[in-house]
């Protein structure tokens, strides 16, 4: 049931009804265990969308502790290994054993090509990287030795699928040094407006604690399924919902590929209870739904965020699954939910709003200019101050500062709004982020890669509004002496430099761009001329 407040400024102050524990994630693996020896814990689904292997709380932790010392005897306290990997049982093993041995996962998207590998490894000052050998057409093995290639820090490169390799001991060790709840426990690369991708350093505490919240919110109990859908190499996959089923002592269904008939299936095989997704595969379950009838009755909460979600497709889950629905607002430096639906909240909520803020989460809109909290229903900078807040940006304080105030406000770069119950509204975005299908894409980063093409003069990266993913992402450009240049040709430049969500699929060549006084693109025109039909879309 949602809190009742009466607030007289866009100002939510942090409700203290559940406590912030003080625990790491290796010590709450243990409790788990030790409450709930004998219950299922996690279970695979192949690549094939098979059961596959299967773990109790027991065994579970049997493995953690087995790969825990492994890790200790050939990595220090606080050093950081890169798992670059699709969904497994072995990522979850590796977020486990890491947290107890005090080592720091950095998560990489299995989609990276050779650059965008190398910059989080040598950005993370990484001493090792676990990989898989391939995944969905990806040569991982093969980018894995060129973005290794002169990385003096990186001392190994291990194949997750073997397991003599990544139990490997070289100095023993007894006993496992001692880990403390403020220190951190994953770096989350998230692109900025410079396009550089910056790590979000998140602690133990606060990845823990967020997700027990979340979890509860959404009504998860010990004998609740949850299918994890969602990527470990995101805060929703390894930390909203393994860490929430770590808590709730649940059993985990980890899926190694997304396939809607495969998952709906699943659904009622194992008698699924629970499910988070971006609204694209909400979409995609539907359809499959409707070719292939399964019984998905089991379903008690879907939770969607990521992206707007449709009152539509609200409706649609609810009237095929007979289910409660939800949606949430984060971002991976609060560890990452902000706000959230309750079971009870009213269709209107759940479709104009998205949700009150998280237990012990204070939360406010600020004018962007004076950074004063505006009053309620006025426009201005969602900020959050509260346990979720990342520790800062891996080796870098000048964007840490940037991005948390001097009173501890944490300033999302989105702009929102707040009612006298605390329920937000989000109205657009001080940067120019695009979600598509519920992942973030930077276009300063896309920017950068497309001025090297030798013929680009100027570029513009905007999200273009689209009915299945949400946004999808167009690219504006002019070329050098408005000389031509193909669609085909700039979309195969920019996959030889980007993972393919990030390439353009909208690609138009335009004149000139609109622009500010100070000459600067104003995105907003370009978007708007590009909806009434005024660039021409070039074919690929």
């Amino acid at each position: 049931m949602s809190y009742v407040v009466r607030l007289t400024e866009s100002l939510f102050p942090a409700q203290t009804e559940s406590q912030v524990q003080s625990i790491t994630i290796g010590e709450q693996l243990k409790l788990t265990a030790q409450y709930n020896p004998h219950e299922t814990a996690l279970v695979e689904i192949d690549i094939d969308g098979q059961i596959g292997r299967s773990w109790t709380w027991s065994s579970l932790l049997v493995e953690c502790e087995e790969q825990a010392f492994a890790l200790a005897s050939r990595f220090r306290l606080g050093e950081c290994v890169t798992v670059w990997s699709p969904n497994s049982p072995e990522w979850v093993i590796m977020e486990f054993a890491c947290a107890l041995a005090g080592i720091v996962i950095v998560a990489a998207n299995p989609a990276l090509q050779a650059r965008e590998l190398r910059y989080i490894l040598e950005q993370s000052g990484s001493v090792a990287l676990f990989l898989v050998e391939t995944y969905r057409g990806n040569p991982m093995a093969t980018i894995a030795v060129e973005a290794c290639s002169s990385l003096g820090e990186i001392r190994e490169c291990v194949d997750m699928d073997d397991i003599q390799a990544m139990r490997r001991v070289q100095d023993p060790v007894n006993v496992l040094q001692i880990v403390l709840p403020e220190d951190a426990a994953m770096i989350q690369y998230t692109s900025g407006t410079t396009g550089f991708p910056k790590g979000a350093v998140l602690s133990h505490l606060s990845l823990l604690n967020n997700a027990r919240f979340y979890a509860d919110r959404l009504g998860v109990r010990r004998d609740s399924v949850w299918i994890n859908i969602m990527p470990m190499f995101h805060t929703s996959g390894c930390g909203m919902v393994t860490l929430g089923c770590l808590q709730a002592g649940c059993k985990m269904l980890i899926v190694k590929l997304f396939d809607p008939p495969a998952i709906c299936r699943i659904i009622e095989q194992e008698k699924v209870s629970t499910i988070l997704g971006v609204p694209t595969m909400l979409v995609a379950l539907l359809e499959s739904l409707d070719k292939e009838s399964n019984d998905v009755s089991s379903v008690e909460m879907f939770s969607s965020g990521g992206a707007m979600v449709a009152p539509e497709l609200v409706k649609n889950i609810q009237r095929v699954f007979g289910c409660g629905f939800g949606t949430l607002y984060g971002q991976t430096e609060t560890s990452p939910v902000i706000t959230q639906h309750f079971p009870d909240d009213s269709i209107e909520d759940i479709c104009r709003t998205i949700g009150q803020p998280l237990p012990q989460t204070e939360v406010s809109i600020r004018s962007v200019d004076s950074n004063k909290v505006v009053p309620l229903d006025n426009v201005g900078e969602i900020c959050v101050r509260a346990y979720c807040n990342m520790i800062g940006y891996h080796d870098n304080p000048e964007a840490t500062h940037e991005a948390v105030d001097s009173d501890g406000w944490l300033h999302t770069g989105d702009l929102g709004s707040m009612d006298n119950r605390g329920y937000l509204k989000i109205t657009g975005r001080v940067k120019d982020m695009i979600i598509r299908g519920g992942e973030n894409m930077f276009p300063a980063e896309i920017e950068n890669t497309l001025l090297e093409h030798p013929e680009i003069a100027e570029v513009a990266v905007v999200g273009i509004p689209d009915d299945k993913w949400g946004e999808v992402i167009g690219c504006f450009f002019r070329t050098e002496e408005n000389q031509p240049v193909s669609a085909k040709s700039l979309h195969g430049f920019c996959r030889e430099r980007l993972s393919p969500q990030k390439t353009p699929t909208i690609w138009c060549w335009v004149e000139d761009f609109p622009m500010t006084g100070s000459r600067k693109i104003q995105k907003f025109v370009i978007r708007d001329r590009f909806l009434k039909g005024e660039y021409e879309p070039l074919s690929l």
